[in-house]
């Protein structure tokens, strides 16, 4: 499985960005998308997912800002991000993840920095 992300950039605070990250190659019907952010000196953080029936979860961080919604039949997820504040500098990856014989794989993309001045 190969996932590649677009969308990142550099946004004033207040601003909005649009992630999307497609997903290709064998991927498993049932299977969770989402979006994890890492900045310098900082471990890899969860920001949202999504399965493929729907199922959402968000970080506490972005609740009310973030939407993440995907496209099955592309095999895409989206991150629409609104009301950016600095601290939501960081680079993006893009994951995929599915259970596979009693254990969890995890796929992910190669990241896009995302930037918000103040």
């Amino acid at each position: 499985v190969q996932l590649q992300a677009f969308g990142g950039g550099l946004v004033h605070a207040g601003g909005f960005l649009r992630l999307s990250c497609a997903a290709s190659g064998s991927i498993v019907s049932f299977n969770r998308m989402g979006w994890y952010r890492q900045d310098p000196g900082n471990q890899r953080e969860l920001v949202a997912t999504i399965t493929s029936v729907g199922d959402t979860y968000y970080a506490d961080s972005v609740k009310g800002r973030f939407t993440i919604s995907r496209d099955n039949a592309k095999n895409t997820v989206y991150l629409q991000m609104n009301s950016l504040k600095p601290e939501d500098t960081a680079v993006y990856y893009c994951n995929l993840g599915h259970s596979y014989s009693g254990s969890y794989v995890n796929y992910w993309g190669q990241g896009t920095q995302v930037t918000v001045s103040s």
